[in-house]
């Protein structure tokens, strides 16, 4: 069976090195399941491996694209709950889940969430659970506190904003944008701030006055750089700051005095590897944000989508930060 494939073949920072090419997809092997790809979600570090700056470096050539939803095909002789034309949205780092078929592990595949669309579906799993693990088992947010979200219009800011409303917190959404920030609203935030003006990081003192002086409880930070420097002067007495990215390009600094005299946790997020690391709580997470979803707290915001054929196109409009919410690849 022929599969189109958008593969990385090298390393470039102009993405010279990604193409669309034909592949021969064999048959599963026997824990394994062939899926026909219906949409692939564009992630930040599906750019970020194009250039061999991510934490995870797969040998080259690779398939692009983290994830995915799609249709099973094929099951291999020992998968466990999973059929053919089962729904499913599934994990594929490396094989690529920008492209028309896909064979992957059945650990990597879940069934679908019931009121998604295919769309909707591609772009859930990465972003709430990343949401999920960082506010609940890291930041271990609690119902009426201040939680700050930074780089809140993007896929894993829009999922913890909504999250954050779930679980009873004031929230507290910002952006470099006032106006993709207004769709904050309608995902569960209580209030927006711009993080820069006129170019000038400036946001603590805002964030101060909408704390009542205490300062935000969590803070959940995909961004760094000078976002993060700032985050630690308007956190409160004993809060958390979740690490998630560095979104900014720059990695920051911490002034460990800072933490002594206010009291403060740096907490670092990697949704992935918390699973992999507790593989019941893992399973429980994944279970947990498919409840909370199929109840209609979580709603995937798809601000734009694009075709296999300009899925190159699609990782370069992700990389000029015009995003609100998610980018997906539809395969038709």
């Amino acid at each position: 069976m022929e599969s189109r494939v958008l593969e990385c073949q090298f390393l470039s920072e102009d993405m010279s090195g990604v193409v669309l090419v034909n592949k021969t997809i064999t048959d599963p092997e026997a824990n394994e399941l062939l899926i026909k790809v219906k949409a692939s979600s564009v992630n930040f570090p599906d750019y970020l491996m194009t250039q061999g700056k991510y934490q995870h470096k797969p040998e080259l050539p690779f398939g692009l694209g983290m994830e995915g939803s799609g249709i099973v095909e094929r099951i291999g002789k020992d998968v466990n709950g999973f059929k053919e034309n089962d729904h499913v949205i599934f994990g594929a780092i490396g094989q690529g889940a920008f492209s028309d078929y896909v064979t992957v592990n059945e650990k990597a595949v879940n069934i679908m969430p019931k009121n998604l669309s295919f769309e909707q579906a591609a772009a859930f799993q990465t972003a709430y659970l990343t949401a999920y693990v960082s506010l609940v088992r890291r930041g271990e947010l609690k119902k009426g506190e201040n939680l700050l979200v930074h780089g809140a219009t993007g896929g894993v800011g829009m999922a913890a904003v909504q999250l954050g409303k779930y679980l009873g917190a004031k929230v507290i959404a910002t952006g470099t944008s006032s106006e993709k920030l207004k769709i904050t609203q309608s995902w569960g935030a209580d209030h927006t701030i711009l993080t820069h003006k006129d170019d000038i990081v400036d946001f603590k003192d805002e964030v101060k006055e909408l704390t009542q002086g205490k300062g935000a409880d969590v803070i959940y930070d995909p961004v760094g750089g000078d976002v993060f420097d700032h985050s630690i002067r308007c956190i409160n007495w004993g809060g958390r700051i979740l690490v998630v990215g560095f979104a900014s390009g720059r990695l920051p600094v911490l002034p460990v005095n800072m933490a002594l005299i206010k009291g403060f946790s740096v907490v670092g997020v990697r949704a992935g590897e918390f699973g992999r690391k507790n593989p019941e709580a893992g399973i429980e997470n994944t279970q947990k944000i498919r409840e909370i979803c199929e109840a209609g707290h979580f709603s995937p915001h798809i601000c734009e989508e694009f075709s296999l054929d300009q899925s190159k196109e699609a990782l370069k409009f992700l990389s000029q930060r015009k995003l609100v919410g998610k980018v997906v690849i539809r395969t038709d």
